[in-house]
Parts: C-alpha cells; structure tokens; sequence
C-alpha cells in the first residue's frame, strides 16, 4: 500500500513539474514576442545627391563621409592643403620681393635707404639691381593668382566627385546581369527578327533592348 501512494505521488509530482516547464515556456515565447506598430518603423531616409553636393560645398569632405566614401577624405584635404601651401609660400615670397623692390626703388632715386634692414636676408644683395628684384615680384605674384586657382580648382572637383558618388550610390551593380534573344516584330522597320534583351536585377522591367536585327526577315 505504501509503495502504491509513493508510485502515485511520483507520479503526480512528475506531472506537475512537466505543467510548470511547459507554462514557463510558453510565458518567455509569449514574452519574447514583442508586437511592432507599422508607425513605429524608421524608414531609412533615401540618400540624397544634393545633400553630398552642398556639404560638399560648404565643407571639403563631408560630402564624401555622407556618401560613405571615407578614404577620398585624405585625398581631398591633401589637394586642397596642397594648394593651401603653394598660395602661402607664393604670398609670403611675393611680399618680401614686393617691399624689397620699394626699398631698392627708393635707393636708386637716391632717397636714402631707410628700412634697408628689414630686406629679407637673401634679397639683400639684388637692393642694386631693382628691375631683377620686380621680375621676382612679378612671378611670385602671377604664382599666386595660379595657387588661387588651383585651390578653386581642388574645391570643385571635390563638390563633383561628391555629386558623382551621390548620383551613383543608388545605382544597381548587382551581379545577377543576363543576356537572351527573343524573336519579335520591329514596327520601324515593318519586318521580323530578333532582339538582344539584357537584364539587369532581379526585377523584370529593368531591362534593355538592342536594335531589332533583320536576320529572318519575313517580308513587309
């Protein structure tokens, strides 16, 4: 008698653990599913050629990082820093050339030579040659107007490299390219032939037909 109660008591205690087990289960599956709203969905935002393009413009370089293009990041602020550098160099030997002129200039119609020691060191020895020392001036000025240029220069490609990469972010490079001929009927040509069909994705209206060739033609 007292073997049959514990059996049954087993038995029972079994049954009761099975129910907790299953229970348990079914409250984590019911609270792991978590219901989402269609209005609480983010839509991506679509990547826009014309934010590249004025970022771009204000700033060198942002329109690449928008763009996610971040290694023509250092490309763009080594050409531009490059030609930052050339406009400095340029500007800086332009003013030197520039007030040692009006101090040789000065010497020369006999002025004196007031301010004569603040010539830049190398130029010093042309104070007796005034035209060799506006010659200097002079190229070291059109060098500068150049640098100028160039910097412009540096500046648009960036704001069109950006434009391009925009332009092209969304464009379709999926592998997934096939090639078919299908015969068909040329309405130009009032004939029959074939046509070159190439697709490109996955979507069947994304497609190009060549010329229709009149290789079967069937008469008019």
């Amino acid at each position: 008698m007292k073997i049959k109660v514990t059996v049954l008591f087993f038995i029972l205690f079994i049954s009761a653990v099975n129910v907790f087990a299953q229970d348990t289960t079914a409250a984590k599956k019911d609270s792991a599913v978590v219901p989402v709203k269609k209005d609480s969905v983010v839509k991506k935002e679509p990547h826009s050629p014309r934010k590249a393009t004025i970022r771009s413009a204000i700033i060198p370089g942002w329109g690449q990082i928008y763009n996610k293009k971040y290694w023509k990041v250092p490309l763009v602020y080594g050409a531009i820093g490059t030609t930052v550098g050339i406009f400095s160099y340029n500007i800086k030997w332009y003013n030197r050339t520039r007030y040692a002129y009006k101090i040789a200039y000065q010497i020369q119609q006999g002025l004196g030579d007031a301010g004569k020691d603040k010539v830049y060191t190398e130029l010093v020895p042309l104070l007796a040659y005034p035209e060799s020392l506006k010659s200097y001036r002079n190229q070291f000025r059109q060098s500068v107007d150049y640098s100028v240029l160039f910097f412009i220069l540096a500046w648009g490609l960036n704001v069109v490299d950006a434009t391009v990469d925009g332009h092209l972010k969304d464009f379709n490079v999926d592998d997934d390219l096939s090639f078919r001929i299908n015969p068909g009927y040329s309405p130009m040509a009032n004939t029959t032939g074939i046509s070159l069909v190439f697709t490109i994705g996955k979507q069947k209206s994304t497609s190009v037909k060549g010329a229709y060739r009149d290789i079967f033609a069937a008469g008019k």
